[in-house]
Order: C-alpha cells, then sequence, then structure tokens
C-alpha cells in the first residue's frame, strides 16, 4: 500500500524499498501472516506519534473511582457529624463513591437502631449532591453504606444555588441605584452650606 493508502500491488522486496526511499518514508510489515506479506510506504515516526496521542488521550478521558471512607460513631456530637458531613459532601462533589462506616463498640453493638439513625442523618444531609448506592447492613461490629455521586441532584441544587443567586442580585441592584441619588443629595446641600 502506499503513502496515500491506494494499492501499489505486488512488488518485489527491492522494489518496494526503492519506492520508499524515493519518498523519504519508511516500508512497514502490516499483516506478514498474508501471502504475501502486507507492507505500507508510511512515515513510522509520525505514526509511532500518533498512536501515543490517541493512547494518552483514552487514558485522559477515562475516569478512576476511588472509594474514599468516612468512619462515624454512634454517640457522636454534633460538631464532628457536621465536619464528617461536609467532608462526605466534599468527596461527592469530587465525584468519589464514599463509604460510610459505623463502628459499635461493647454495648452498643445491641442497638443497631442508633447506627441506622446516624446514617440515614447522613443520607439526608447529603441528598444534593449523592445518593445511596448500597443500603446500610451490618458487617461484625460495622455498619456500612456506600453513597455514590449523583449527577441529576448536583445539577438540580446548582441550578436552585444560581436561581437564589440571581433573586439576590435582583433585590441588590435597586438599593444600589438609590444609593448614588442620596449621596448626590448630601453633595449638593455641602454645596450650599459652602456658598452661605
Amino acid at each position: 500500500m502506499g503513502h496515500d493508502g491506494q494499492q501499489i500491488g505486488i512488488k518485489p522486496l527491492p522494489e518496494a524499498l526503492a519506492i520508499a526511499r524515493e519518498l523519504d518514508l519508511d516500508l512497514v510489515e502490516v499483516a506478514a501472516q498474508a501471502n504475501p506479506p502486507v507492507c505500507r510506504v508510511m512515515d513510522y515516526g509520525k505514526y509511532k506519534y500518533e498512536a501515543a496521542q490517541k493512547a494518552k488521550e483514552s487514558r485522559r478521558k477515562t475516569s478512576n473511582v476511588v472509594i474514599k471512607e468516612m468512619k462515624y460513631r454512634p454517640k457522636i456530637g454534633g460538631g464532628d457529624f457536621d465536619t464528617k458531613t461536609r467532608k462526605v459532601e466534599g468527596f461527592l462533589n469530587d465525584g468519589h463513591k464514599v463509604k460510610v462506616t459505623l463502628t459499635f463498640r461493647g454495648r452498643e453493638v445491641a442497638h443497631p437502631e442508633l447506627g441506622r439513625k446516624i446514617l440515614e442523618q447522613v443520607e439526608e444531609a447529603v441528598k444534593d449532591v449523592g445518593r445511596v448506592e448500597i443500603f446500610p447492613r451490618i458487617d461484625g461490629r460495622n455498619m456500612t453504606m456506600v453513597l455514590a455521586p449523583d449527577k441529576r441532584a448536583q445539577a438540580a441544587k446548582q441550578k436552585a444555588d444560581a436561581a437564589a443567586a440571581a433573586e439576590v442580585a435582583g433585590d441588590a441592584v435597586p438599593e444600589a441605584a438609590e444609593a448614588p441619588t442620596e449621596s448626590t443629595q448630601i453633595t449638593e446641600t455641602d454645596d450650599t452650606a459652602s456658598e452661605g
């Protein structure tokens, strides 16, 4: 095959090499098993470079889903709960899955409803950015739940936040428009006071 993709035909090896050298290109064997072997006249360095670029681009498009883990306790305080839940929201916003683990100690194992209540609070707190992928289940002394990012919920939240920001900005504009008239009046009174 020629450098432009057209068939040249069956040529002996010295003649094929001469054609490639004339065009200052390489003769590359494409299909060795064929009878006779299929070769192509091409710039091999350029071919390798383009293949590397395609491989790099395909690696860039793949997303590595990382499972982050956040540990809670049944007797967690309000401040700690809020801090850990904000971290979970951040992980979900970054596109990571989050495994929420609630660890029981001692006699706490006898009260799994306390753990379920904490996990439900976490679920409720992150409903704008994530959804439950694996519902809470007990695994020995731990209760686990897996949250995954929810693109629809995130988009809806961003839309609602943008609408709220636009509404606040709409309310702020009339106040800003009134402010210069007041300053103008003050300036006029200063001028009249200095004249008198």
